[in-house]
């Protein structure tokens, strides 16, 4: 096994799910490789040794340009995976995986269209293949996140499974046969299917699932309603809880809304399980049990999937994104 150097990549830091280096879960053996996990906001990057363990995990702010990020975006990456390398020079990466939201086609090596990121058909596979000198695994990170949770985490024993997250959006992938399904990057858009006429979601359509069920319109639906800015999703489930008849209106409509999506999927995908990750997901039994309930009481001859809570929280991309990369070393 390579040893990485006693000398640390800086900032390393919690992430949202509050989960630490040392809690990263293992891939276990294999090539070592970089991984970076891409937002609007934030990259999370990583190197992986040849037992799996992660070194240098951190999150640093992604590059800000105007229109088109692509190209700040792989010098950032360029300089991220030297430090990296510089901070663990036994540690000698085979490949790098990269995963970017938006429409993605992965074969392709294309970032198809991101709205935050400015990109139109961007060849980022290729542009950061060349300016890291090894092979670049592209994908998309919520189909990457998928992976992992289908790997490692709580869809590992599902050849047929859908991976939800739910946090200031909705985001889906979808695995069959234990292979993801991407119709070119453009399935597994759960968020952005509808389940109702209004409101108006950010990307244009109406009745969106996510303008209704997201943590984030959970807080500004209430926040509309009253005047008041919650801490949050689950400070309005704690308020419906508690007896605010807005709040338990909100949050009952927010289940609805997850409910008919999630009866939709099983009748025409008819997964085994569907995984849930994201914010919402630590809601617990406000969440699942009664989505149990309300899923079972719509559907009739329908195979109920599990429901599942995702194992990985925040690092599933980074850790899928690693995982793809190793396909390729």
């Amino acid at each position: 096994m390579a040893t990485p150097e006693d000398a640390a990549v800086p900032d390393v830091e919690r992430d949202a799910s509050g989960e630490t280096l040392a809690e990263v879960r293992s891939l276990g053996a294999g090539a070592p490789v970089l991984a970076f996990d891409v937002g609007g906001t934030d990259i999370k990057s990583a190197l992986f040794d040849a037992d799996g363990t992660a070194w240098g995990l951190r999150r640093t702010p992604t590059p800000v340009a105007r229109g088109d990020r692509t190209e700040v975006l792989i010098e950032r990456l360029g300089v991220l995976a030297a430090e990296l390398r510089a901070a663990y020079p036994n540690v000698v990466p085979q490949a790098a995986g990269l995963v970017v939201p938006g429409i993605v086609d992965a074969d392709a090596g294309l970032g198809v269209f991101a709205s935050n990121l400015g990109w139109h058909d961007s060849p980022l596979r290729d542009l950061a293949a060349a300016r890291l000198g090894l092979p670049v695994a592209f994908d998309h990170d919520v189909r990457a996140a998928s992976w992992a949770e289908h790997r490692l985490g709580g869809a590992r024993a599902y050849q047929n499974s859908v991976v939800l997250v739910i946090g200031t959006g909705i985001a889906g992938a979808l695995l069959v046969g234990g292979v993801p399904y991407t119709a070119g990057g453009y399935a597994g858009e759960i968020g952005h299917s509808p389940i109702a006429d209004g409101p108006l979601c950010a990307c244009g359509a109406r009745g969106c699932l996510e303008a209704v069920a997201s943590a984030g319109a959970i807080a500004r639906r209430y926040r509309e309603a009253t005047g008041v800015t919650p801490d949050g999703a689950k400070d309005v489930i704690a308020r419906a809880a508690a007896g605010d008849e807005v709040a338990a209106e909100i949050w009952s409509s927010a289940l609805d809304a997850l409910t008919m999506s999630l009866a939709q999927i099983t009748a025409v995908v008819a997964p085994e399980a569907i995984v849930i990750g994201g914010g919402l997901s630590r809601a617990g039994g406000a969440l699942f049990d009664k989505l149990r309930a309300r899923l079972a009481a719509r559907l009739s001859f329908h195979r109920i999937p599990e429901l599942v809570p995702a194992e990985l929280s925040g690092n599933a991309g980074i850790l899928g994104a690693a995982l793809r990369a190793r396909e390729i070393a």
